[in-house]
């Protein structure tokens, strides 16, 4: 059997988890066929469960990867352990560095809505999810550190990417206010047109490993 690779603490929608050479696919994940690439399909703690070994069926001695929903779902929440989700929601503030997802691209401003938020310096590393998805901006002019003017939001996100940004301002009584213009921070995980995950391969763009076409992106720290 493939050696297991580690799991990361947090998952969200999309991430790669492992190879179907090393695990079998579970619930809250999916198989991307063409990479024998296993990724999650929701956001949520990546699971490990062992396999009872079959000397006459190897290829199901392989443990099986899933995830365990963190965020409360409004048809199954009564059944939902309490210790799954934080007792007092996790709320972002300034300084702190942020998981979202895009949901809508202006020419002046990206919408996203805040995931998670990263634990500060002295707490155990990860991320705590929230229990509310607040919403959230990066303007224009924050994108990134140089040439802002130069800034096309559309080439920089698309509806659908995990973005790791830091919040720069409460905002209005509506949206926090995020920005990307560090190297670290911006598109984490994308898909393509073709709805393969890609890799990054710049610091502008991303690349679909299955048809090769390359997408631009302002990427979180690519390598």
């Amino acid at each position: 059997m493939a050696a297991t690779t580690s799991l990361p603490p947090l998952a969200y929608p999309g991430l790669p988890l492992g190879s179907s050479t090393a695990y079998i696919p579970g619930p809250g994940t999916h198989l991307d066929a063409p990479t024998s690439t296993i990724h999650a399909s929701l956001a949520g703690r990546p699971t490990l469960t062992p396999s009872i070994p079959n000397p006459k069926k190897p290829e199901t001695s392989k443990p099986t990867i899933s995830i365990r929903r963190l965020l409360p779902s409004p048809t199954h929440a009564p059944t939902i352990p309490s210790a799954n989700v934080s007792n007092t929601n996790t709320l972002p503030r300034v300084g702190s560095v942020v998981l979202c997802r895009v949901v809508r691209v202006r020419t002046r401003q990206v919408d996203v809505v805040i995931l998670a938020v990263a634990r500060e310096d002295g707490e155990e590393e990860g991320e705590d999810v929230c229990g509310d998805e607040w919403q959230a901006v990066v303007r224009k002019e924050d994108v990134r550190a140089t040439e802002k003017e130069k800034v096309v939001c559309g080439e920089g996100f698309r509806v659908g990417d995990v973005v790791r940004g830091v919040v720069i301002s409460l905002g209005d009584q509506s949206n926090y206010y995020l920005s990307t213009a560090r190297n670290e921070l911006g598109v984490m995980m994308a898909k393509s047109e073709a709805g393969n995950t890609m890799v990054p391969i710049s610091w502008k763009e991303f690349k679909d490993p299955v048809t090769g076409k390359r997408e631009s992106r302002k990427v979180a720290k690519p390598f």
